[in-house]
């Protein structure tokens, strides 16, 4: 047997277990005449568990108490995770559903009806009042898609099965795909928040295969298909970054069972540290001052800022919000000027991707394997006392266009932080835009190739156990 089954059958029996154990004290409290237990007793039913929480996290019973979400927290229809700046919880379901709560949000579990042995009659809500979830469907959602809804404050979404990311707010919700389908519409007469499964007024389809994301606000009547957004997770702090690697390292086999994609779940980072092999002194050293090094230190980070001009004879250009990183800017334009002329590819924060299309929105057939050089880069280490240029020492990056699949690695450095590797592999669209989708939840990248597959482009960011590094970077066809 191997070790993903028995996790699964083990966390079955201990949510037996504890079902049990609910039911023996509550029936206790019954014989001493507790009305309060009798009405819970009817109620409690568990129907997910907490895996893995990072920071501060809270449930908010039906009852209004309030307990603290630790691994082994039972889950039951009407809870409320709540989580903190710094907080993540992951929830594993019944049905072998995986459910991600990302910092500052709040998630109700309206409704999780699963019965194993008649799974099509499931029926699944769930209630994203604010903030970020991942959800990755289990058997009940993919068993009745026309049963699961998750709700948003302006719109609802269904499924057909599917592992897919949702950002919302009171005004505004966006949604992207990793596997699988969703459909999104807004709230009507036609669309109502009590209704299981996907509404069909007004509603658009996103697969995952599209690489872009759906974008529903009060401007809009319907959800409007834009280019990919990855969503950053800020607040993953020191100690949680550790708890993480620890239990990532526990449960490295833990996946979903209709998709085999992993959970988020967080890997040990390759940060090698530099240290001098000398021999011991017989006199104290005098240790002289670390000066982090600037960026005409660096191999592929332009000395000075390449000028807008010269920027812009490339086929993908950057552009940035404001100033960006001031003075540390150095293969970026402003985004008025970058994007004349040129379709937005990909986003992050501050920064946005733009390429020269031509009228045109799919890759050149036949372009096979391709490898590209490093043309240049500018990447920071930020410690949360302040952000400094790192050296860019080199890096690869390859395409095989036959297969839609990329791998690239970039390697870094910096007293602060020794030898930094950063390491993606994923799919390309027909479009050109790719970014990783299962990789290491504290590392994340996208960007987008020419049409003529002789440039492309990415941004990346990476949580180390100490602070984090992000960047970008630009490479041409060997």
């Amino acid at each position: 047997m191997t070790p993903q089954p028995v996790y699964r059958m083990m966390t079955s029996l201990t949510l037996r277990a504890r079902t049990l154990a609910v039911a023996v004290t509550m029936t206790t409290a019954l014989a001493a005449g507790s009305t309060l237990a009798h009405a819970q007793l009817e109620t409690v039913e568990p129907v997910g568990e907490v895996s893995l929480v990072l920071g501060n996290a809270y449930i908010e019973h039906a009852d209004g108490r309030r307990s603290a979400a630790v691994p082994g927290s039972i889950i039951v229809a009407s809870d409320r995770i709540h989580t903190a700046a710094n907080g993540h919880v992951h929830i594993r379901f019944v049905d072998q559903a995986l459910v991600s709560v990302r910092p500052d949000s709040r998630l109700e579990i309206v409704r999780y009806d699963y019965n194993p042995d008649q799974p099509a009659s499931s029926s699944i809500k769930l209630n994203l009042e604010e903030g970020v979830t991942r959800s990755i469907s289990g058997h009940g959602a993919t068993a009745a898609r026309e049963r699961f809804r998750l709700n948003t404050p302006i719109a609802a979404i269904g499924v057909r099965g599917t592992d897919f990311v949702v950002n919302a707010s009171s005004v505004a919700v966006r949604a992207q795909v990793n596997e699988g389908t969703i459909v999104m519409a807004p709230f009507s007469a036609d669309c109502t928040a009590d209704a299981f499964g996907p509404c069909l007024a007004n509603a658009v389809e996103l697969t995952g295969t599209s690489m872009q994301m759906l974008e529903l606000d009060g401007s809009t009547t319907a959800p409007q298909i834009m280019p990919a957004t990855v969503e950053r997770e800020p607040g993953m702090m020191r100690e949680e970054v550790s708890q993480a690697i620890a239990a990532s390292e526990a449960n490295a086999d833990d996946k979903t069972a209709g998709t085999e994609v992993y959970l988020e779940n967080v890997t040990s980072q390759r940060v090698k540290q530099e240290v001098a092999n000398v021999a011991k002194p017989t006199t104290p050293p005098v240790t002289p001052p670390v000066t982090p090094p600037t960026v005409a230190d660096t191999n592929f980070t332009p000395a000075v800022a390449i000028a807008t001009e010269q920027l812009k004879q490339n086929n993908l250009i950057w552009g940035r919000y404001g100033s960006g990183k001031g003075d540390l800017e150095r293969i970026t334009a402003p985004f008025e000027l970058a994007q004349e002329g040129r379709d937005w590819m990909v986003g992050l924060g501050e920064y946005r991707l733009f390429r020269d299309s031509n009228g045109r929105d799919r890759v050149d057939a036949g372009l096979g394997p391709v490898s590209f050089e490093l043309s240049s880069a500018q990447a920071y280490y930020n410690s949360g006392t302040g952000i400094v240029a790192m050296a860019v020492t080199g890096g690869k990056f390859d395409i095989d266009f036959n297969t839609r699949q990329f791998s690239t690695e970039l390697n870094m450095k910096h007293s602060l932080t020794g030898s930094v590797d950063f390491v993606a592999n994923g799919l390309i669209s027909e479009t050109g835009i790719f970014h990783n989708r299962t990789g290491p939840e504290p590392a994340t990248m996208a960007g987008a190739v020419s049409l003529d597959g002789k440039e492309a482009s990415y941004f990346f960011e990476q949580q180390l156990q100490t602070g984090g590094i992000h960047g970008l970077t630009l490479w041409n066809k060997r």
